[in-house]
């Protein structure tokens, strides 16, 4: 039964079941093991991630295809939902149309992208839709009428998924009955169901002519397959999965703006969580996402505790200064390519 939810496809590393099992319960049970509002945005934001990243990995990871518009598409899926719940109201239908709507127009320029740039070279394709998502992120930051421009928009989500919501009385070990409960459970198994998705497609036929293509496209268009289609296809897939990412996060957040989700800033952080997590794996998604994530919501504390505990000692609490944390956190990463050069994934895998 297992092996079947996880399409084949094995951690094959006992500490990397480890490793995954611990995240998948943390993430599970976190309003519970983790009582707070910090922690379950953080929980809400390592759900989402995985899906985002893991979406991209299908492309960069298991297509060899170097693209900079995932935001773009994140975006999309957002506004969607924005969009939705801002003229049609906070019922469920408005989420559900914002959501499909999002993940049809993101699936759509995708295939208008792939089809007039997936046949140049790699680095061109990338500076395409580097060029597309940034006219997209100038367009929506102009188009206030629309888009709420660079104060985006604020909408109201149904009122079930929102703390005013009480589906039962009192708490239970300590976590309050209300929506906001219920808007996490929505968020971590749409989560989890989309990147079984994932798991499913990179293990399938089609997944496996992906990773020839990547490996070989010369090789594999020789024995007849259509690389510019196959291609194009993941690239279609990608998006859409993106799209819907980009959907949950407008459900949780109730806020949509240029910055929170077409900020090429995120696209850098899904880079280093692929990288961090391992290309070519869609369980380096998972680990990437939630290193990167807790990092980056906690690295700050960390390191205010750890100065005022060597206080004492000179030069080292103006190194480990709170100000400083994101020059340690390109530490951590340098560190991580050093000694993890296949990824954490790849490492785990390699120790046993």
């Amino acid at each position: 039964m297992l092996v079947n939810l996880l399409s084949g496809d094995r951690p094959r590393s006992r500490m990397l079941t480890l490793v995954l099992v611990a995240i998948l319960v943390g993430l599970a049970f976190a309003p519970f093991l983790f009582p707070g509002t910090r922690s379950l945005e953080t929980a809400a934001r390592i759900c989402i991630f995985i899906v985002l990243v893991a979406s991209y990995d299908l492309m960069l990871g298991y297509s060899g295809i170097v693209s900079f518009a995932h935001t773009m598409f994140f975006g999309i899926g957002a506004y969607g939902v924005a969009l939705a719940s801002t003229h049609m109201g906070r019922g469920f239908d408005a989420l559900l149309t914002g959501t499909v709507a999002g993940a049809l127009v993101a699936a759509l320029l995708a295939l208008i992208i792939g089809l007039f740039s997936l046949r140049v070279r790699a680095i061109f394709f990338a500076m395409i839709t580097l060029a597309v998502a940034s006219a997209v992120a100038v367009l929506v930051s102009q188009l206030s009428g629309l888009t709420g421009g660079e104060d985006g928009l604020n909408y109201r989500i149904p009122r079930a998924l929102t703390p005013a919501f009480k589906f039962a009385d009192g708490s239970f070990l300590g976590v309050r009955m209300n929506g906001k409960l219920l808007n996490y459970y929505l968020i971590f198994i749409a989560s989890f169901v989309l990147f079984l998705l994932l798991l499913r497609i990179v293990n399938s036929p089609f997944g496996r002519v992906l990773q020839a293509i990547r490996e070989n496209d010369f090789r594999a268009e020789s024995i007849g397959y259509r690389v510019v289609l196959y291609r194009t296809v993941a690239t279609c897939i990608s998006a859409a999965v993106a799209a819907i990412a980009g959907s949950l996060f407008a459900i949780w957040l109730r806020y949509v703006g240029p910055d929170t989700t077409l900020s090429f800033e995120i696209m850098i952080d899904i880079l280093l969580m692929v990288v961090i997590g391992g290309m070519g794996t869609m369980y380096g998604a998972v680990i990437g996402a939630t290193l990167f994530v807790i990092a980056q919501n906690y690295l700050q504390n960390l390191m205010g505790v750890a100065a005022e505990t060597v206080s004492a000692v000179p030069l080292l609490p103006d190194l480990l200064n709170p100000d400083r944390w994101l020059l340690w956190l390109g530490v951590l990463f340098v560190l991580s390519v050093y000694f993890f050069p296949s990824g954490v994934v790849g490492r785990l895998r390699g120790t046993s």
